[in-house]
């Protein structure tokens, strides 16, 4: 064993061993208990960054942690291959996605390889291959035949800056979720999933997510937004037409002054003369932060008045939620009252506050803001009087018995827009023939694979439809011309079920029942909250639609969640050279130019704020092992980790003192045949004290047994890995003050060694392995069991006693660990210098917290 702890040699030598020896290969064994650990894939972007390598740290300790348990672990990895950055790209740089993506793929796998993890590459996904995206071609087709994939025109969340459509979990706040542009609206033929089919049990299966944050299945909760309501019909007065709202506040319908529909819904067209307007109105559909309207001239009857309303066509209407068409109570609903400020449309108050007398029609200027809370009817017919949570269900039932319409249920959750205009994505399967219609591609033709002619230029539309040789196709049915469909498959697609087709290794049937049977769900799944609504949601569905295909036997694809925070750093700025990377600044100063740097907040590790720190670099300077444990150590998984250089430094001094400790130590292993028992290590009692003292052997053993049971425990409860790594400092330093006398001496220190390094090996496994071999094992320490404490040998047989006297620390005594209050009491009182102490005074009461402190408390001070 060398004195110089050197990262580098070590940790080539074992990720080389690991790799020839196939430790990390797994097979499928209905023998053996199984865990399925699992990271989100990542994008190949190129490079892997700090949030990636605090993710999968954090999986490769589970995973080794649970191998080393006893389990059959599958911890595979993949990439998330196609998306619009590769297609970027090739605009950019005239590279074939392809080529872009495949060359980041082999530079992140070598990143990944350098980080130590133990990943079965037999089982590697790479979803731009047409070997996987043949299934998700084969999936839209079973789909389609069961009704759950359909083609409809309708408006569609549009990114004018990535040129495709989005789905409404990809905008947030109005914007892009990938590159922040404002979203516009924009009707086109789209494919959609019926996951609006799943609503129901999507919504119901929240409850078993038992091991998933309670934030983010409130996330799904809210996206799925079960509403319970009614739907009225509206006649449209002069025609043969009703306008069918839904409405959770049927309290309010005799409050409605006007109506408003989407600018795309089916009697807008029939209502509005003026398309211009119409036109116009669309272009603007969707924006809520901007909200318009015109009259269309026409007006519709409440049912419940017989009182007519004028109708709008407003932007801030959606056809994608209730009908697309809403009734508008300004007195009651914020939007509504400002619309009807803005248009100057009547108010008509029908609830008010249970001590508030009755109502009256005001105009839309006499009113502050809409009241919106509970109260009681009023300007209602019959219904007045009633409370408003009472005159929801009377009314809903007099709805009902009259014929106007009925009560019902509504979600939020819209159907899920697949169709995007790009190339680097999976073909939507289907042939349009002017003779036969929608065709699906035999199944005997998949996959249809991307075309290698296609001109990237960064215009609007589908690149496919310029590759003719794609485009054109004979009709399977009527062998005519025809057509395929351009474009491809939203990405969210692709990662729906990836975490299926690990169960199986490359060169297996992907649907191998046998294989999904076994490891499927995932016993753990770790990613970021950002995934809350979109990936998780889908994969949710997707999971629920292939098990009614028959295809999967299970109803949930991960059966815990962990949601790992941010990696964050302060940021710095220059006053001329903007944001500046860490290396950038010394000393206060820019080093471009001399000036003072702005120290900024700690925020999000970001490539654009440059407050990020390269991954390859801090290997180079510090090792493998020292960055994961730095990243497993600064912060519990779920919270934000805040960056610090010192500790970084912290986690490198913590292992050289590990390396140092063992090179010191090596010898002990010659001893190791002499047991560690509780019998060979007794107590002695030293001569003049009152107290028994524990041979430093056993205190040793004691709290060997004792960080066993606490790192076992930390890990197994919510995976607080900083405090076991914390537990295997205190430790360390228990080892380090102790110096072996006798054979038994020796062999507690090396059952201590043994006891550490298998702890330590999850976090750090390259210096565990070569440790591990220093002290004369002959296999992997991943091939050990991990240690087991001993219940009887971790129970603390002695503590210390602190003894205070008014508050003031006077001795401590070492006393047998549950002693009563009584006992502690006398113990203190008689020892030699407190007895000096209170000599004389007044003793007013003794405070005893048990098996910590006694505080004499005397009335002469």
């Amino acid at each position: 064993m060398k004195e110089k702890y050197d990262f580098h040699e070590i940790e080539a030598k074992w990720q080389e061993y690991w790799s020839g020896k196939g430790l990390n290969k797994t097979d499928t064994d209905a023998s053996r208990e199984k865990f399925y650990c699992l990271e989100m894939f990542p994008y190949p972007s190129g490079k892997i960054h700090m949030g990636h390598v605090r993710n999968y740290a954090i999986g490769d300790v589970i995973a080794r942690y649970k191998k080393m348990r006893g389990f059959n672990v599958l911890h595979p990895m993949g990439w998330d291959a196609f998306g619009m950055p590769a297609e970027n790209a090739a605009i950019k740089h005239g590279l074939h996605p392809a080529k872009w993506t495949y060359e980041n793929i082999e530079s992140m796998k070598k990143q990944l390889d350098r980080m130590g993890l133990n990943y079965d590459w037999d089982r590697e996904v790479t979803t731009c291959s047409p070997e996987y995206y043949k299934w998700n071609q084969w999936f839209f087709l079973r789909l389609l035949e069961k009704g759950l994939a359909y083609r409809k025109s309708s408006f569609v969340n549009w990114c004018p800056s990535c040129a495709t459509v989005l789905a409404n979990e990809q905008v947030i706040d109005g914007k892009c979720w990938r590159c922040d542009s404002l979203v516009i609206q924009k009707e086109l033929e789209q494919w959609f999933f019926r996951i609006t089919r799943y609503a129901e049990e999507l919504l119901r299966d929240c409850d078993k997510l038992t091991g998933w944050p309670e934030r983010v299945v409130l996330m799904q909760k809210h996206w799925i937004g079960k509403s319970e309501g009614a739907e009225v019909d509206f006649p449209v007065q002069g025609m043969d037409e009703k306008i069918k709202i839904f409405t959770t506040r049927p309290d309010t319908l005799f409050g409605v002054t006007f109506m408003c529909i989407a600018p795309g819904h089916p009697l807008a067209e029939k209502l509005v003369r003026d398309k211009d307007k119409l036109n116009a109105i669309k272009e603007k559909y969707g924006k809520i932060e901007e909200k318009v309207g015109f009259f269309t001239g026409q007006y519709a009857v409440n049912p419940l008045t017989d009182r007519k309303v004028p109708i709008y066509v407003a932007n801030f209407v959606l056809m994608e939620y209730g009908t697309g068409a809403i009734m508008s109570v300004p007195a009651h609903d914020q939007r509504d009252f400002e619309f009807a400020g803005e248009y100057d449309l009547p108010v008509v108050p029908v609830i008010v506050p249970e001590k508030s007398a009755g109502g009256k029609d005001l105009p839309a200027s006499e009113f502050k803001q809409a009241y919106e809370d509970e109260g009681i009817l009023v300007n209602s017919g019959n219904f007045s009087g009633l409370k408003s949570s009472q005159a929801k269900t009377e009314i809903g039932k007099y709805i009902e018995e009259k014929g106007l319409g009925k009560r019902t249920i509504n979600y939020k959750l819209r159907d899920w827009g697949i169709s995007r205009q790009r190339y680097w994505g999976t073909p939507i399967p289907v042939i349009y023939c002017d003779k036969c219609g929608i065709v699906p591609v035999p199944e005997k033709d998949l996959p249809v694979i991307l075309p290698e002619d296609v001109k990237f230029t960064g215009k609007g539309g589908s690149p496919l439809a310029e590759s003719e040789e794609f485009r054109k196709v004979k009709c399977p049915k009527c062998s005519g011309e025809a057509r395929r469909e351009t474009d491809t498959m939203d990405t969210f697609v692709d990662s729906s079920w990836y975490f299926v087709r690990y169960c199986s290794k490359r060169d297996e049937n992907p649907l191998d029942k046998r294989n999904i049977s076994y490891w499927m769900p995932v016993d753990q799944y770790i990613g970021g909250i950002e995934h809350a609504v979109l990936h998780l949601l889908y994969s949710r569905f997707f999971t629920k639609a292939l098990r009614d295909l028959e295809v999967l036997p299970f109803d949930e694809p991960f059966l815990n969640l962990l949601t790992q925070g941010m990696v964050c750093k302060e940021t710095l700025r220059c006053p001329e050279h903007d944001w500046l990377f860490p290396e950038e600044a010394q000393d206060g100063k820019c080093v471009l130019c001399g000036r003072p740097v702005d120290r900024g907040r700690v925020e999000k590790m970001s490539k654009s704020r440059k407050n990020v720190i390269d991954p390859d670099a801090l290997i180079r300077r510090y090792g493998a092992d020292t960055m994961r444990l730095f990243s497993l150590f600064a912060a519990p998984p779920e919270r934000d980790l805040e960056w610090s250089d010192k500790g970084v430094e912290g986690a490198h001094r913590f292992l050289n003192r590990v390396w140092g400790i063992v090179y010191k130590n090596s010898d002990s292993k010659n001893s190791n045949e002499l047991p560690v028992t509780s019998d060979k290590l007794k107590t002695k009692e030293k001569p003049g004290d009152s107290s028994l003292v524990i041979r430093h052997s056993l205190l040793l053993v004691r709290k060997t047994h004792q960080t066993i049971k606490k790192v076992t425990g930390d890990i197994d409860r919510e995976y607080h890995f900083n405090t076991a790594i914390a537990a295997l400092m205190e430790l360390i330093n228990e080892i380090s003050s102790f110096t072996p006398e006798a054979d038994e001496d020796r062999a507690s220190l090396f059952f201590a060694l043994k006891s550490i390094l298998l702890m330590l090996a999850p976090f750090a496994p390259h210096i565990g392995e070569e440790l591990w071999e220093a002290i004369g094992e002959k296999s992997s320490i991943f091939e050990s069991p991990w240690p087991v404490w001993d219940e009887a040998l971790a129970k603390e047989e002695e503590v210390e006693l602190v003894i205070q006297v008014n508050g003031k620390l006077r001795a401590k005594l070492l006393v047998p660990a549950g002693l009563s209050d009584e006992e502690a009491r006398q113990r203190s009182l008689e020892d030699a210098k407190v007895k000096e102490i209170i000599s004389g005074k007044e003793i007013n009461k003794v405070v005893v917290v048990k098996g910590k402190l006694v505080n004499i408390v005397t009335s002469n001070k």
